[in-house]
């Protein structure tokens, strides 16, 4: 049996991942995953060019790469509690230092705002509970959501759909905030930049593009055959 296969099966035998679990993922990586990419690498060594800033969520089960199938260098990812952005002014912080950074830089040519089906911090601002007390630092920081909350509750949905309603108005508020970033309005204006809000559905392995023309959230064949149409006009 090859040393692969040994510690690819020690991996995937460990009922509790531990420091070790991860070490010998690193390890894995070093030995069987980079000889095969090491051009690549090699030619990010120095200098990365992204061409998108991915703003997701930071829920275990999101995997920016995975769901683009991007090679390294290809994405700056930014990931927080939400996928929020704050407008400009209101937290300045490590999303408007990446947000800046990234347009300013490293001269993105898209941002996408991408959240997801069974959102926790979605949940929580749906049920109402307060956690203000046990996590002031994230109750704090939800309130760049409250709007979406306030829109949803106002539709009085049935109680099955309050969530994913939040989680799609939520990218509408966050695409919003977003625009108020003074480096994002101005590649905007000159058409430098595009923004786009997804919904990544888990259980189905699937996108939803937010069509802002439209108001709605359509499949991906819909929107690359709109696009496509807005590239023609």
């Amino acid at each position: 049996m090859s040393d692969k296969s040994t510690m690819t099966e020690e991996r995937e035998g460990s009922d509790q991942p531990d420091l070790l679990y991860l070490l010998r993922g690193a390890e894995d990586f070093s030995r069987f995953v980079f000889p095969d990419s090491e051009a690549l690498f090699k030619s990010l060594a120095h200098r990365q060019t992204p061409h998108t800033l991915f703003i997701t969520c930071a829920d275990s089960r999101v995997s920016p790469e995975m769901i683009t199938q991007t090679r390294p260098g290809e994405l700056f990812v930014c990931r927080n509690i939400g996928n929020i952005v704050p407008a400009y002014g209101e937290m300045l912080g490590g999303v408007s230092a990446v947000v800046e950074f990234a347009v300013l830089a490293l001269n993105v040519r898209q941002i996408v705002i991408c959240g997801h089906s069974d959102c926790g911090a979605m949940k929580g601002l749906a049920s109402g509970a307060t956690i203000a007390d046990e996590m002031p630092t994230v109750h704090a920081w939800l309130r760049n959501a409250e709007a979406a909350r306030s829109v949803v509750m106002a539709r009085k949905l049935e109680e099955a759909r309050v969530v994913q309603a939040m989680v799609e108005e939520n990218i509408r508020l966050q695409l919003t905030h977003l625009r108020t970033h003074p480096a994002v309005a101005g590649r905007l204006a000159l058409k430098q930049l595009q923004v786009q809000g997804w919904v990544y559905d888990i259980g189905q392995g699937e996108v939803s593009i937010f069509d802002e023309g439209g108001g709605g959230f359509e499949s991906i064949p819909e929107a690359r055959e709109r696009l496509l149409r807005q590239g023609a006009a």
